[in-house]
């Protein structure tokens, strides 16, 4: 009998969803994600520390001021684990830009094209990298001119909102990832449902309506269903575009023979009864401001980043010195 993993493969691009190089090894994955925490997390790990120096030796010989220097070691981390997990995997990595640039296009913009040149640098086209903005009005602003003016591929994150995701998919960006877990621990612990059944969780329901509108309304935008608690979010949606898994999960469907159905697919979604929806501005904002939960979860997801950010560079900094 197939695993669950072998099967879900056969319906859905699966993505490692770490920063562990032996997981990418062991699960075989497509594509690989990153964000600070993952790379924070692995900085303090023997295996990883000749990428970090290495990083750091880069940025001394770059020269400037020590707040310089220390983009530049920050910037460089970012592209050695990038650089090596595409040695590891045949598809794209996404590298996250600093959650602290959230509300500014512009610095989105000018940092996205560093990441892309230092990537170029090390022999890698753009066509294998995803830039990872967060899913604000700013952040998918800056994604449409990078999609448009640049052809730099765009990975919005820390989605939790349809009209985040029509948003997106309105600016011609290459990518969402909708935060399935985080949208559940939000309803466990705001409402009185404390367990859901896979079809019926909140998480998986966003994802499905995303999927469904999309591909209804032919959008070139592809889904890719992120941050799960449990393997019965992501049986929960086989058949979506992508679904990057964290090695914990990726060993759970592994170690199952269960039956995977499908649960999402372009002919049921052809099918549904969903409406053209318009997204500006006015409305953009207007719509997180009366979703409690996006608007929570957005705000602490930026938090959170940005927190791993400064851990990471209080890590590169004491090396610097």
């Amino acid at each position: 009998m197939a695993t669950v993993l072998e099967q879900l493969k056969a319906l859905t691009v699966v993505v490692a969803d770490t920063g562990d190089f032996e997981a990418m090894k062991k699960y075989k994955p497509t594509d690989a994600t990153t964000n600070p925490s993952l790379i924070f997390a692995a900085s303090s790990m023997p295996a990883y520390q000749s990428l970090i120096d290495d990083a750091v030796q880069w940025a001394q010989e770059q020269g400037g001021t020590d707040e310089e220097q220390l983009t530049s070691a920050m910037d460089k981390v970012c592209i050695n684990f990038g650089k090596k997990i595409l040695d590891i995997i045949p598809g794209r990595v996404s590298t996250e830009v600093d959650a602290r640039l959230s509300f500014d296009k512009e610095g989105m913009i000018e940092k996205a094209k560093k990441l892309i040149e230092l990537y170029k640098a090390e022999g890698i086209k753009k066509d294998r990298i995803l830039i990872k903005l967060s899913s604000t009005w700013e952040g998918i602003q800056a994604a449409r001119e990078l999609e448009s003016k640049y052809g730099i591929h765009c990975n919005m994150t820390l989605l939790f909102n349809f009209y985040q995701a029509v948003a997106c998919a309105d600016a011609g960006v290459t990518l969402i990832s909708p935060f399935v877990g985080r949208i559940l621990d939000w309803h466990v612990k705001n409402t009185d449902k404390k367990s859901f059944e896979p079809l019926e969780d909140p998480g998986v329901r966003s994802v499905t309506q995303i999927y469904n509108y999309y591909k209804k309304f032919n959008y070139k935008t592809v889904v890719m269903g992120a941050s799960f608690r449990n393997t019965g979010q992501i049986t929960g949606l086989a058949g979506c575009d992508l679904l990057t898994i964290s090695p914990a999960l990726l060993e759970q469907l592994s170690q199952s023979t269960d039956s995977l159905e499908v649960q999402l697919d372009k002919k049921r979604a052809l099918e549904s009864d969903l409406e053209k929806v318009e997204v500006d501005e006015k409305i953009f904002r207007w719509q997180m401001n009366e979703d409690e939960m996006a608007n929570d979860k957005l705000s602490d997801g930026i938090r959170k980043f940005a927190a791993d950010a400064i851990k990471l560079e209080n890590v590169l900094r004491q090396k610097l010195a």
